[in-house]
């Protein structure tokens, strides 16, 4: 039996990993999906003063509450960062990280270091606005039809507060740490490009890919699902 703790990119709730949970738990292992703060189900706590340490709070908080041990510690898209800060913080819980196209920082990196100019001050002048960032078109995910209004209907403004926060860790331990990422290639989401490169080019990585778009928990849970089982059996 494993011990699973999933975390959401921008934008998304809990709610987004219902078609992978209960194959989880029918394989016989724990599985928690975390709400982060100011988001999905708890969009009703947004506020300025949420943070990239309040998100990474909301990780070790689950962790802590349900005294997991031997994590394998799943974060996706914005939250390669989280869970990179949450392990951090956790020294000696962490079984492996699971970056699921996610972002993969670098000591010192914010959730925006690998983007494009145009789009730090596209989402920098919607932050001045309205202290928030709107919420992607699941089209660029690669969705459509009912998967796409599923999650366009569900999604919810991300906390402004997290995008340049930077974050301080451990490298090397963190280097120290087994760890995976799961490649979504069609179509591939531009601003995860950075991540793909480095982790192809660097040692320590085991590198997986699943042919869907950068929502493999809507459009493809099976085949991430079995990704998953596969880890947790290493």
């Amino acid at each position: 039996m494993a011990d699973f703790v999933l975390v959401q990119g921008a934008w998304q709730g809990a709610w987004v990993w219902r078609r992978v949970l209960p194959g989880l738990w029918r394989a016989g292992h724990r599985a928690f999906a975390v709400p982060l703060t100011g988001v999905g189900e708890r969009a009703h706590l947004m506020s300025k003063d949420i943070r990239l340490t309040t998100h990474v709070q909301d990780v070790v908080a689950v962790i802590e509450a349900e005294e997991l041990d031997d994590v394998i510690l799943v974060g996706h898209s914005y939250s390669g960062v989280v869970v990179t800060g949450a392990a951090d913080r956790l020294p000696g819980r962490i079984a492996r990280l699971v970056y699921l196209d996610a972002v993969v920082p670098r000591s010192g990196d914010s959730w925006s270091s690998g983007h494009s100019e145009d789009t730090r001050e596209q989402r920098r002048r919607s932050i001045r606005d309205t202290g928030t960032i709107p919420p992607a078109d699941p089209s660029a995910f690669g969705l459509e039809g009912d998967d796409a209004e599923w999650v366009r209907r569900r999604q919810t403004p991300q906390p402004g507060g997290v995008y340049e926060d930077v974050l301080v860790f451990d490298e090397a331990r963190w280097a120290a740490l087994p760890r995976t990422f799961i490649d979504c290639t069609a179509p591939a989401l531009p601003t995860i490009d950075a991540a793909r490169r480095r982790v192809r080019a660097e040692p320590g990585w085991q590198v997986l890919e699943i042919a869907t778009g950068h929502d493999p928990m809507v459009s493809a849970p099976e085949a991430l699902l079995d990704h998953l089982l596969s880890l947790a059996s290493d």
